[in-house]
């Protein structure tokens, strides 16, 4: 059965993996970046969040069978709340009612095991409160006190529990749409070139993120876990954050969830 998906930085690492994977088991991908895309667009702005949904719509006929929300940024920048909070939102929010004229509506969007580290409450506390004015102007803040390593973190824990607050609600769930999201350590893509490049950098980041398991991934591998997320076959999977990070999530919090 072929499907239509949408994926959201699309052009590169994981977001072209996961394209080139649905595309393999012959389904039709819509893809979204900046760049070399089927819909270009800047998804820190309000209006390239609207184009989103507007294009989204048109190129997809008005269904769309999953959503992928997967572009986001690692640099210490304002662009980082917007991409990987607000940016992840409106496209989830505003693709969702595109769900519901298929028949097994999936919504992925990709976090972090980065959502581990230390991170900025009233920075989280803003994203969720959907204020984004207020947390752009707290990532000003933690840019001019020098501590823009925690802005990474905080959009992805943002993300993180928003999928877990959200995802069984009559919205999600009770629109028979499953919403989960994937949670990677390290994994060779641009995004993490400085960190891989030299067996120096890599050495240091894997003290920082350990990956007990096989060390740092490619891209497939996490594209393969989003593609199963947005299966048909995933069908009672319900506000998951899936870490597929090498056993960083298990060094880093043993059994403290339980």
């Amino acid at each position: 059965m072929t499907r239509t998906y949408l994926v959201t930085g699309a052009a590169s690492g994981i977001g072209a993996a996961t394209a080139a994977a649905l595309t393999a088991q012959g389904h039709r991908v819509i893809g979204v970046d900046l760049h070399d895309a089927d819909i270009t667009v800047d998804l820190t702005t309000h209006e390239g969040r609207d184009a989103l949904v507007a294009q989204a719509t048109e190129l997809s006929g008005g269904t769309l069978d999953a959503v992928i929300a997967n572009a986001g940024l690692a640099t210490e920048s304002v662009a980082t709340v917007a991409v990987n909070y607000f940016g992840a939102l409106a496209t989830l929010e505003g693709l969702r009612s595109l769900l519901t004229g298929s028949d097994a509506p999936r919504a992925v969007a990709t976090a972090s095991m980065a959502s581990l580290f230390p991170v900025d409450d009233e920075l989280v506390d803003a994203c969720l409160a959907h204020d984004e004015p207020a947390a752009l102007h707290r990532a000003h803040e933690l840019l001019d006190a020098g501590k823009g390593g925690l802005i990474y973190g905080s959009t992805k824990k943002s993300l993180a529990l928003w999928i877990r607050r959200n995802a069984a609600t009559p919205e999600w769930a009770g629109a028979g749409i499953p919403l989960n999201a994937v949670a990677p350590g390290i994994i060779r893509t641009p995004m993490t070139a400085d960190y891989t490049a030299t067996d120096e950098s890599t050495k240091a980041i894997l003290e920082m993120v350990p990956m007990p398991l096989n060390g740092i991934a490619e891209p497939a591998v996490v594209a393969n876990l989003i593609v199963f997320l947005s299966s048909v076959e995933n069908s009672h999977l319900c506000g998951q954050v899936v870490f597929v990070d090498g056993g960083s999530d298990v060094v880093i919090r043993g059994d403290s969830t339980w």
